[in-house]
């Protein structure tokens, strides 16, 4: 099993030249694309519309060049948007091909496996409840198998894409007689990234299962998933899953390693993510950064209102969501440390890592002594 993970910049959230040209000069082929991870351009909040703009141009483009309807495409490919590059952050795609007709063995020790997965559709009183999180349990099992991965702890990174609540889907909960987790559109983007990333810490043994209940979601912090990365959108009702381990069973030039921040400042988890996949930041020689594919982070304003002891006002600020600050932030940071400011990082870290803090992790291609 063979599989590459390319970065391509875009100029707009409906530009898919980058993976066009992919196609066209033979570079990958469409028919072993099995997921694409954007970070588009919009405020990442209820109303950015960036995402399923976004997701429809990809969605056509991989229809076009399979030959294929565009549902069916959305069916064959998992297609996950995340809105906001706030600060530095530079729009791009990841691009993720699988080629099961290569060897089956890697070429020394174990390297990058992706499985995806997705959920069936959820109802609004399901969102940010134990249903949402037991369904995602279900669904990132089924993607380790896909992945053939056989020990969760080579997982080190698994990005969801899940719904939120509108107002016409809490009026339609409501019209049967159900309440939702929440009536506020907004808060109901924490409740399912929170419920999705709980899911994960249960499939992969992360948290006891009788720890669990409706009561914990968004209010027990001391739970969470050090390897989760979950973005809300409106642009669906069900919950696209990519994870990424290494494998022995595959034959990437690739790997992938994490860590966990503890804060929005965490330099040094950054460090260990980047010596995970054998890189130094240390050295005097930056050329190694060259073998950085990408990196992805959470992050989150401190809900307790200080970073290293001091103040921040990120959730005082009522013109700018505090999620938009906190991209912004970890962003600037990861790009000051790899001299790259196009890198993956998603807004709000609910049970994602530590409270305040959140996963970040690297893939990079093997270098030659490794």
């Amino acid at each position: 099993m063979a599989t590459q993970a390319i970065r391509v910049p875009m100029s707009g959230p409906g530009d898919v030249s980058g993976v066009e040209t992919l196609f066209k000069n033979k570079t990958i082929r469409a028919e072993d694309v099995i997921a694409i991870l954007a970070k588009t351009e919009g405020n990442g909040c209820v109303n950015d519309f960036t995402r399923g703009y976004s997701t429809f141009a990809f969605q056509t483009l991989l229809a076009e060049t399979l030959g294929v309807s565009r549902d069916e495409a959305g069916k064959r490919i998992a297609f996950v948007m995340s809105g906001g590059t706030e600060g530095v952050l530079s729009p791009h795609a990841m691009v993720f091909t699988r080629s099961r007709k290569s060897p089956g063995e890697s070429n020394g020790g174990k390297r990058l496996a992706i499985g995806v997965a997705r959920t069936r559709d959820f109802l609004p009183e399901e969102i940010g409840r134990m249903s949402q999180v037991q369904e995602v349990a279900r669904a990132v099992r089924e993607a380790l198998r896909d992945a053939d991965i056989e020990d969760a702890s080579d997982v080190h990174f698994v990005q969801i894409k899940c719904p939120l609540l509108t107002s016409e889907r809490i009026d339609e909960a409501h019209r049967r007689g159900l309440t939702t987790a929440t009536v506020d559109t907004y808060e109901s983007m924490g409740y399912s990234r929170g419920a999705s990333a709980l899911g994960i810490g249960l499939a992969l043994g992360e948290i006891d299962e009788e720890k669990l209940s409706d009561d914990v979601i968004c209010k027990g912090w001391e739970l969470y998933s050090k390897v989760a990365s979950t973005s809300a959108g409106v642009e669906l009702l069900n919950c696209e899953i990519i994870l990424f381990g290494n494998s022995t069973h595959s034959s990437s030039d690739c790997i992938v390693g994490h860590s966990v921040m503890k804060d929005a400042i965490d330099r040094e988890a950054v460090y260990t993510a980047l010596r995970s996949v054998h890189i130094d930041p240390d050295s005097k020689d930056k050329s190694d950064l060259s073998r950085i594919v990408n990196v992805f982070a959470k992050a989150e304003a401190d809900a307790r209102g200080y970073v290293r002891d001091r103040r921040h006002t990120m959730l005082n600020d009522s013109d700018i969501n505090s999620t938009r600050h906190a991209r912004a932030v970890v962003g600037g940071v990861i790009a000051s440390i790899i001299n790259d400011p196009m890198v993956y990082v998603s807004g709000g870290a609910e049970h994602q890592g530590p409270i305040g803090g959140g996963p970040v992790a690297v893939i990079a291609t093997v270098a030659h002594n490794n």
